[in-house]
């Protein structure tokens, strides 16, 4: 992932928690932006927190709680095209959250998501 541009990691792992920060559709090497159609971001919103989630020993099938924000909550079947390429049959906790802004006003979705490693 590219270096935050904020004070914050984009993973953390204690015991068997694992929490990922909201991600965005901003690429690993944080040089280019993702394409601008929800379903578009929502993929590499989904691509940015399995990276994380593989750098703490997780999976998606580990997820039990997302936190979705979105900019308008009518793209909410859009991003769960993606939920349901990236998570299959699993289905965590998840609430959605409709809100004015993200950190870029081209985003209109981020993903936070809490997993717990197996023992």
């Amino acid at each position: 992932m590219s270096e935050p541009i904020s004070h914050f990691t984009h993973v953390v792992k204690t015991g068997r928690l694992v929490f990922v920060s909201a991600a965005s559709r901003r690429t690993p090497r944080g040089a280019r932006w993702a394409a601008t159609t929800a379903v578009a971001q929502a993929r590499q919103v989904h691509e940015n927190l399995k990276k994380c989630l593989a750098a703490a020993g997780a999976t998606f099938a580990d997820v039990c709680k997302v936190t979705v924000f979105l900019k308008n909550v009518a793209d909410r079947e859009k991003v769960n095209i993606a939920r349901r390429e990236y998570f299959g049959p699993h289905r965590p906790a998840s609430t959605l959250v409709q809100i004015a802004r993200l950190v870029r006003d081209d985003l209109v979705v981020e993903i936070e998501a809490i997993a717990v490693l197996p023992e």
